[in-house]
């Protein structure tokens, strides 16, 4: 009895240390983030800025929402990213992933060259790429002028405001390439040979072995560039109005860029309706649990956990 009483007193002890070692991280999640996520659901019920104390409206911020076309507008436009801008940068790094996977000389070269644009502050490269896009001297315009191609305002014309988006999402891939290339790197070597032994093809083999055998990877990457890409701001807040102060962050021509968390920063920050803006990201974190709820449900067709090869088979 003694020697058991003892060693509970030692893990009580150990227990105790490590609590006090995490208190630092535990205090900071409770208070700067536990806190603010329960307090914005209040909120999200009371009409309320910084310069009055929140009063109880029930679902009139809700409601007020659903009946706000911005509120559609600035979804649509999110759901758009959402859909094209992780869809396109999945299948270029996948396609990169395979590509710098392959035995050439200089690999590691190749390899720096596509992690490094990922390493860059999304505000310098934002403003990198709005010079790239310039209608008159960006080098992009230059160069579809040298083969004879239209010169375009991409930045202007509300038909290529996200599709620009979506390329300069697509420049800095640099981490879902390396991820999609740690997976394809533990892709056992035998099944290609195997199927090689078969007959099998480059594409037969990519479609029954290297799809089944990187899916959880497939299915990682995807959660979080949808979850990424419904929270997409700053690149669009820096496009519409980091040189013009809080008031000239619009959403650019015909609101076309106009995603959800601009308007919800707007209310917020511009409008000072926090409730309504309480109310915005509760609707966003209902629609993320969502979808991710219905990929991980899915997924359960689609996702091999196994040692690679073909789920079917």
């Amino acid at each position: 009895m003694h020697l058991k009483h003892k060693k509970m007193k030692y893990s009580y002890k150990n227990n105790l240390k490590g609590l006090l070692f995490t208190s630092p991280w535990i205090i900071g999640f409770l208070v700067f983030s536990l806190y603010p996520i329960c307090i914005s659901l209040y909120y999200s019920f009371t009409n309320f800025n910084i310069f009055m104390s929140p009063e109880f409206i029930g679902f009139d911020n809700y409601a007020d929402l659903f009946t706000d076309d911005l509120f559609y507008k600035s979804l649509t436009n999110t759901v758009y990213m959402a859909i094209f801008g992780t869809g396109i940068s999945i299948i270029f790094s996948l396609i990169s992933a395979m590509l710098l996977n392959m035995k050439v000389k200089g690999q590691s070269i190749f390899r720096t060259i596509f992690f490094l644009p990922s390493i860059v502050p999304v505000v310098a490269s934002t403003l990198m790429w709005t010079w790239i896009y310039n209608p008159q001297y960006g080098i992009l315009n230059k160069i579809m002028s040298f083969f004879g191609l239209p010169e375009l305002n991409w930045l202007s014309n509300p038909a290529l405001t996200k599709p620009s988006l979506v390329l300069m999402g697509v420049w800095s891939t640099g981490t879902m390439i390396i991820i999609f290339l740690a997976a394809l790197q533990n892709v056992p070597i035998q099944l290609y040979e195997a199927a090689e032994l078969d007959g099998a093809g480059a594409f037969q083999k990519f479609l029954h072995i290297t799809l089944p055998s990187i899916s959880p990877i497939m299915l990682y990457q995807i959660i979080l560039g949808l979850i990424g890409n419904f929270q997409y701001f700053t690149q669009a807040y820096i496009i519409t109005g980091a040189n013009g102060g809080l008031n000239v962050a619009s959403g650019g021509p015909e609101n076309s860029i106009l995603f959800y968390a601009l308007y919800l920063f707007q209310n917020a920050f511009v409008y000072l309706k926090m409730g309504k803006a309480s109310a915005m990201a509760w609707i966003l974190f209902i629609i993320a649990g969502i979808i991710t709820y219905l990929l991980i449900k899915t997924s359960k067709t689609w996702v091999d956990y196994g040692q690679g090869g073909d789920k079917n088979e």
